[in-house]
């Protein structure tokens, strides 16, 4: 088996584009007996060395702000050119899963292609969508635009667990919805796992507890085991939502204070 040591590394960096108000009943399956503030923050993620540049989710844009009524910072295009990153330079996006907020602004990058589980497509085009508690999260016109993409042959499809790039590695584990994915990337402090809503915040994988909207109460929970095998510690996993995340981490610059973050060096108190 190929050791992390024989890998190449990433730097990987999460960026901050928006936020929305929330309180601590929102976030938990059962809710929560402490009715206080939760706020909640949008991530998309860049993996990237002198040879691969990987984006991790493409976020929302203005419209999904005003429909869910939340407060957009920056379009996720605005946050990558912040790193110098044009859209037209990714080449490859992986998609955790396709809700709105992860998959909303698919289109803004015409020369990219994106990993999906087969298990994630088959879900947002399938019966459970009939239903308003299973279909809350997604958008019509998301989906329909992925699937166009396939018949473009712009989709590269996985079932469970794969390697994408020597170091980075795709892993199936399902709960938020049937194809949620993972993402593991070999760093020059170990492997990072991005979470996505695999774990919303640092307290769903901490103390077993599940966010609200959930597909597989079961799946996810065995989910946090999978984060925990895959990471090189638990302070090695990020979640996908979590304010922490902004400020146990290294800045990019001092510049970039608050908005993007390098995951790829040791949080705070390390």
């Amino acid at each position: 088996m190929t050791t992390s040591f024989a890998l190449p590394t990433y730097e990987v960096i999460a960026l901050k584009y928006a936020t929305r108000d929330g309180r601590r009943p929102d976030h938990f399956v059962g809710g929560d007996p402490h009715d206080v503030p939760m706020p909640m923050d949008y991530y998309v993620w860049v993996i990237r060395n002198a040879d691969r540049l990987i984006l991790v989710d493409t976020g929302f844009d203005q419209d999904m702000a005003l429909k869910r009524n939340r407060s957009l910072l920056r379009r996720p295009v605005d946050a990558l050119a912040l790193l110098g990153i044009r859209a037209e330079e990714i080449r490859e996006i992986v998609i955790t899963h396709m809700h709105n907020d992860h998959v909303g602004t698919f289109d803004a990058f015409p020369n990219a292609r994106f990993h999906l589980q087969d298990d994630e497509m088959a879900f947002a085009t399938g019966r459970h969508m009939c239903c308003d508690r299973m279909n809350r999260g997604f958008e019509v016109d998301h989906v329909t635009g992925l699937i166009r993409l396939v018949y473009k042959d712009r989709i590269d499809f996985h079932r469970g667990d794969a390697e994408i790039a020597p170091g980075v590695s795709l892993h199936q584990v399902g709960g938020h919805t049937a194809g949620m994915q993972v993402v593991r990337v070999n760093t020059a402090r170990g492997w990072v796992v991005l979470a996505s809503d695999a774990s919303h915040y640092y307290e769903h994988f901490e103390k077993n507890r599940v966010f609200h909207l959930v597909y597989h109460l079961g799946q996810a929970i065995e989910g946090y085991d999978t984060l925990r095998k895959l990471a090189g510690s638990p302070r090695h996993i990020i979640p996908g939502h979590d304010p922490l995340v902004i400020r146990r981490y290294p800045a990019v610059s001092p510049e970039l204070e608050g908005i993007a973050v390098q995951l790829d060096r040791d949080p705070a108190g390390d």
